[in-house]
């Protein structure tokens, strides 16, 4: 019994919140998973994904990345995809990505409050 345990096959799913820019209709989910289906490496190379089980799924703010717990599939290649995305799409000045928890990263508009006061009383 211990066998068959051991033998089923574990996966880990890292989740991309894109739910801000999404609401506000500035990032298209579906040409955001187009881009990762087209740019995410496995095994060291683009377009491998079915032939190693890695599945990306979306709901209507978010995006899932599966893959097995022993192809060893990076979280920073998510992140490093995602900011290459927002480049492309001329968002990288508003967005940026943050590590909301383990497993996932969210994308938050950046915080501009402090400086606009100080030139507006000038």
């Amino acid at each position: 019994m211990a066998k068959s345990k051991s033998a089923k096959k574990s996966t880990v799913k890292f989740v991309v919140d894109c739910t801000a820019p999404v609401d506000d209709k500035v990032l298209d989910i579906a040409s955001f998973e187009k881009y990762l289906n087209e740019r995410i490496k496995v095994e060291g190379k683009t377009g491998n994904l079915s032939q190693c089980n890695v599945v990306i799924s979306r709901d209507r703010t978010k995006i899932t990345v599966a893959s097995p717990q022993d192809l060893g599939f990076s979280k920073r290649q998510l992140k490093y995809l995602s900011k290459r995305y927002l480049k492309k799409q001329q968002l990288r000045d508003y967005l940026r990505v943050i590590a909301a928890s383990k497993n996932s990263y969210e994308l938050k508009y950046y915080q501009i409050t402090a400086g606009d006061d100080e030139e507006a009383e000038e």
